[in-house]
């Protein structure tokens, strides 16, 4: 079992950074591939956007297109936490924004919310222009 809590969510401009960080407990952390994902306002659960992940090791990561280049997940083991720095923020990048850890073994990390076995409360994010 892995317990989730997300924080560093606020009100930013655009142009502007942030640091999400998602604090984790439970000893599956640290062989658990961990995912980004976020719900634009107006959008359903099933509609959630994947945004980063970043495999046990750390030593692959996945992006979707819409964020490559100014986000980058990074994990630190020994904290049990994962992060996800987010820069040049652009008002469509508004959401809540869910950390989700995938208790199977995986390489590769998954860009499917479904692969995907525990979740966070979430985080809100809001980029005004």
């Amino acid at each position: 079992q892995v317990q989730l809590v997300e924080s560093g969510g606020g009100l930013v401009q655009a142009g502007a950074s942030l640091r999400l960080s998602c604090a984790a407990s439970g000893r599956e952390f640290t062989s658990s591939a961990m995912g980004w994902f976020r719900q634009a306002p107006g959008k359903e659960r099933e509609e959630r956007e994947f945004v980063a992940a970043i495999s046990w090791s750390g030593d692959s990561t996945e992006y979707s297109d819409s964020v490559k280049g100014r986000f980058t997940v990074s994990r630190d083991n020994a904290k049990n936490t994962v992060y996800l720095q987010m820069n040049s923020l652009k008002p469509e990048d508004t959401a809540v924004y869910y950390c989700a850890a995938d208790k199977h073994f995986t390489i590769i990390p998954h860009t499917r919310d479904w692969r995907y076995d525990y979740w966070g409360q979430g985080t809100q994010v809001t980029v005004s222009s």
